[in-house]
């Protein structure tokens, strides 16, 4: 095996770009799915967006369940490394720290080679660990990027390690395959337009129907839909559903930005009820529950806004999804009790985590 030091190998582009267009065209999908439905209060359109997402989400894991079995079958190497240098990156929370590693690795048959990469390390471990220290690892042969530290080597390993001295090895740590570029973004973003486009047109006559309801005689009572626009954001608000997108260079991970735009929104309808709260980098989007409907509601003001930016901080870190990361926030109330859910989707395929309304982290499900 010939292993180049910082250029790990290219993965499939068609693969890649075909599975970008696949995640773009359920996003923008189920998007519009929800707020269209809830506009033209199609309760069949609004579910399709919500199950959507669920259903993809399953066959993409199927999908990848025979390569999964393949790897696993392959028996991984074990080799000793150098720790060059240790830092904890989230977690604090709990007995486990996620710690991102840089390691000068010396299999026995090829040269050694930097990497970098993050696990999860218990505190009271962490002094084993040190800067200097030489540990036990495994990898798949095929990605040697792909690195666990042997918390508890067999007895012959555990011998080496404790005698072992290692050079630091030259040049930038391997952290994962080779990025896409932007031809996987670009192919997402055209998807997510497309597939929003095509539920508006297939819908457009309900829509046009709902807009002319919309605008009664003088006699009756002002428009149920308003918009405005500023220099940094535009805002769209109904009775069924409001949406804010932000301009460039901003985001809603912004200290007080989502507050903001969930305050502007509840000012343009009549109700505080929503049915589920969905937050991208520049784009939130509100669906209100309809007048009577029997459903489970929560107060989007009730949310743990300040702990979204770290929940994002923490998903992208510890849940091994690689980089050129996208996210988004999804909350809903469909099991009883409120969900906070962060995906993100990188290199390395897509990974969730899931918190309670205070916004304690109480699942997490690592890319595989």
């Amino acid at each position: 095996m010939t292993i180049t030091t910082g250029a790990p190998p290219t993965r499939s582009t068609p693969a890649a770009v075909a599975s970008g267009f696949l995640t773009g065209g359920v996003i923008g999908a189920s998007l519009a799915a929800l707020v269209v439905g809830g506009i033209i209060e199609n309760a069949l359109l609004f579910v399709t967006g919500l199950v959507l997402p669920a259903v993809y989400g399953l066959l993409f894991f199927l999908a990848g369940a025979p390569r999964r079995a393949r790897e696993a079958a392959v028996a991984p190497r074990t080799a000793l490394a150098m720790v060059e240098s240790r830092e904890a990156v989230g977690g604090e929370s709990t007995s486990d720290v996620a710690v991102r590693f840089d390691l000068t690795v010396a299999p026995d048959d090829v040269p050694a080679y930097r990497v970098a990469f993050t696990q999860s390390i218990n505190v009271v471990d962490l002094a084993d660990y040190r800067p200097g220290g030489v540990v036990v690892v495994q990898y798949p042969p095929d990605r040697p990027w792909r690195l666990r530290i042997v918390k508890r080597p067999t007895p012959e390993w555990e011998e080496r390690a404790a005698g072992a001295r290692i050079d630091s090895a030259p040049g930038p740590a391997m952290v994962s395959e080779a990025p896409e570029g932007c031809a996987v973004g670009f192919v997402g973003l055209l998807a997510l337009l497309l597939a929003a486009g095509g539920v508006v047109l297939l819908f457009r006559a309900d829509l046009f129907d709902q807009n002319a309801s919309a605008h009664p005689p003088a006699a009756a009572t002002g428009p149920s839909v308003s918009s405005s626009t500023s220099s940094s954001s535009t805002t769209v608000v109904s009775s069924a559903s409001g949406t804010v997108t932000l301009g460039p260079n901003q985001s809603f991970l912004d200290e007080g930005e989502l507050r903001r735009a969930v305050s502007s929104l509840a000012k343009g309808t009549d109700t505080r009820a929503a049915l589920t709260v969905v937050v991208q980098e520049r784009l939130l989007s509100i669906v209100y529950a309809p007048t009577g409907a029997r459903a489970s509601t929560f107060d989007p003001d009730s949310l743990p806004y300040d702990r979204f930016p770290a929940l994002v901080k923490e998903a992208k870190s510890s849940l091994r999804a690689g980089s050129s990361q996208t996210w988004q926030i999804t909350v809903e109330r469909l099991t009883g009790s409120l969900t906070v859910r962060v995906g993100v989707t990188g290199t390395e395929g897509g990974a969730s985590l899931e918190a309670d309304a205070q916004g304690k982290v109480v699942r997490r499900t690592p890319a595989h």
